[in-house]
């Protein structure tokens, strides 16, 4: 791990300052929509604006890498993330900002393409596995250090605008002046959606859904938030309440992952997430209850991306997993563009309480499928089951790629281990 974080500590800093300022707006832009007067559904449109924009910033940023390099890449698609998030408060107009959230979307999906394409190139074999972990623990701690500095200033002023742009900007210097070369880049072709869906019926919908909960999570609760009146301290804790739990409980769920039917504990883990939706419904006027059900929600929610994709791949080839990859990124990011809208239009429809009906419906979906899943064929023999790898739902489709990568090696490395013996 030394050797690996010696050659990428820069490439790890700078995401994570890049991580940092995109926490920090996305919370903000919730707050100040609100200061702004902008209406429930005007916030879910700007909010959605910025996952439709990362969607297609997904599907481009492999040509531009290959057209102009990662050096030309990242510094342009960043720079534009800079001067557009001191748009928004010059400009407090929500079809502004839903322009702004197409391209901060894009531009952000366009530097993790390029930074973790550059951090995969910087790992071995050997240490994929370690890169892969440090990188999700610098995304969770870059998004829940955000929530920390939006009760540095005045969320009305321009100060906590400033502040983000300014961390993007200095993410630029450790990333382009890092000794890391720069890496060949060829993106895998990605499988196409009819035999990812014939492959993995659970995987997909499961995806699909998730898509809206994440949307959901990251693009609306600080509207929730301010929609019923919490301060601006009270809503960091809750958002980053999410995240929390997403840290605390990806481990253990991961272990268990390795160790029964993964259709089970999907199940379960759909479950517990729409009962902390339902006690944020029934008790969502008792700050420490919204508490418990964010970190119930986020918990069980964020490692559900890692584990659909474990399930699915149970069911793939080695030489497909990787294939594999681009088209449950691309299922899950056209879930999360219509997530926020949806989740604005309940909220409109049956009041704050919305924000949790939106998620214990969708959270009980992926329950009730898996359940009927496990009914159709049976399961997969435990030792046949591929590695569980944790990523996060903000990760691009090379992070994703990576981390099928290792699922391949670590199945490799113990066929071959069971050979010898």
């Amino acid at each position: 791990m030394f050797q690996f974080l010696s050659g990428a500590w820069a490439l790890l800093l700078g995401m994570g300052l890049l991580t940092l300022g995109n926490g920090v707006q996305s919370t903000l832009l919730g707050i100040r929509g609100q200061i702004e007067g902008f209406s429930t559904f005007e916030m879910s449109l700007i909010m959605s604006a910025y996952f439709l924009g990362f969607l297609g910033g997904s599907r481009m940023a492999p040509e531009m890498i290959r057209r102009v390099g990662h050096v030309r890449v990242f510094a342009a698609l960043a720079s534009f993330i800079s001067a557009v998030i001191i748009i928004y408060p010059t400009f407090a107009d929500p079809t502004v900002w839903f322009l702004c959230r197409v391209i901060i979307g894009f531009c952000f999906s366009g530097v993790y393409v390029t930074a973790e394409s550059w951090l995969n190139n910087a790992a071995t074999n050997e240490t994929r596995g370690q890169a892969l972990s440090l990188y999700v623990i610098v995304q969770m701690i870059g998004v829940i250090a955000a929530q920390a500095i939006l009760v540095t200033a005045d969320p009305s002023g321009f100060v906590l605008f400033v502040i983000p742009s300014v961390l993007v900007s200095i993410s630029f210097a450790p990333i382009l002046l890092s000794i890391s070369p720069t890496p060949a880049f060829d993106a895998t072709k990605p499988m196409s959606l009819r035999e990812l869906v014939n492959t993995s019926p659970l995987g997909t919908a499961g995806m699909f859904l998730l898509g809206g909960v994440f949307a959901a999570q990251f693009g609306m609760s600080a509207v929730y938030g301010a929609s019923i009146g919490l301060s601006v301290v009270e809503i960091s804790i809750f958002v980053a309440s999410f995240y929390v739990g997403a840290t605390v409980i990806q481990y253990p769920l991961g272990w268990l992952s390795d160790r029964m039917d993964r259709r089970l504990l999907i199940m379960a883990a759909g479950l517990i997430g729409g009962i902390g939706a339902i006690l944020g419904i029934m008790f969502g006027q008792h700050y420490a209850m919204l508490l418990v059900a964010a970190t119930l929600i986020g918990g069980f929610a964020n490692p559900l991306y890692s584990l659909l994709i474990a399930h699915t791949n149970d069911f793939l080839e080695h030489e497909d997993m990787a294939a594999a990859s681009g088209g449950m990124v691309f299922i899950n990011g056209l879930g999360a563009i219509a997530g926020p809208v949806l989740t604005g239009w309940m909220m409109s429809a049956f009041g704050s309480s919305g924000y949790f009906l939106f998620l214990a419906i969708l959270m009980l979906a992926i329950a009730a499928y898996a359940s009927y899943r496990m009914t159709r064929r049976p399961a997969v023999a435990v030792e046949d089951t591929s590695t569980y790898a944790y990523v996060t739902p903000t990760s691009s489709p090379i992070a994703v790629e990576v981390a099928q990568e290792f699922a391949i090696e670590t199945a490799l490395e113990e066929e071959e281990a069971e050979s010898t013996h």
